[in-house]
C-alpha cells in the first residue's frame, strides 16, 4: 500500500493507493519540449493558434509514424504528468476554488495522469514536430500523438 502525500489544499481528499502503479505497461514513444520548467508556470490550456512553439522529440524509430502528418494539421497530443500525485478523488482547483470530484476536472492530479491537448502542427523534421497548443513541463513524457479530425474543416 502506498502512503497519501502531504500538501492537501484545504478541503481536498486523497486516499491510499493499493500497491505500487503497475496494472499497465506504456512505452513513452518521446520527450516534449516546452519554455516550462515549473508546474506554475504552464498555462491551463495551450492555445494551437498563439501559444508558444514547442516540440515533441520522437524517438527515430517512430518516424515512419509521422507520414501522412503535414504543417496546419491539427493533432491530439497524450503524455504522460510524471510530476503530477494521484491519490486525490476531490480537489479544490486554484481556479474556483470549489471542492470537485477529480474526474470532473481537466486537473492533471489523477489516478492515471494522462494529458492531452489539442496542437497545431508547425513543422516536421525527422523525428521532430514543432507545434503550438502545449501546456506542459519540458521533458514531459509523449504517450501518443493522433489526427484531430474534430477539428476538421
Amino acid at each position: 500500500m502506498s502512503t497519501p502525500l502531504p500538501d492537501l489544499r484545504d478541503g481536498e481528499e486523497a486516499v491510499t493507493l493499493p500497491g505500487p502503479p503497475a496494472d499497465a505497461a506504456l512505452r513513452f514513444i518521446g520527450r516534449i519540449r516546452t519554455p516550462w520548467t515549473r508546474r506554475a508556470d504552464c498555462p491551463r490550456r495551450g492555445d494551437a493558434e498563439a501559444g508558444p512553439a514547442c516540440r515533441l522529440e520522437l524517438d527515430p524509430l517512430w518516424a515512419p509514424a509521422l507520414d501522412g502528418l503535414a504543417p496546419g494539421d491539427a493533432v491530439q497530443v497524450l503524455y504522460w504528468m510524471h510530476e503530477a500525485r494521484r491519490d486525490l478523488v476531490r480537489q479544490v482547483p486554484r481556479h474556483s476554488g470549489v471542492k470537485t470530484g477529480t474526474f470532473a476536472l481537466r486537473s492533471p492530479v489523477r489516478p492515471n495522469p494522462i494529458a492531452s491537448s489539442v496542437a497545431r502542427i508547425i513543422a516536421i523534421e525527422g523525428p521532430v514536430v514543432t507545434l503550438r497548443g502545449l501546456d506542459c513541463l519540458d521533458g514531459t513524457p509523449l504517450l501518443d500523438l493522433k489526427p484531430d479530425r474534430s477539428r476538421a474543416p
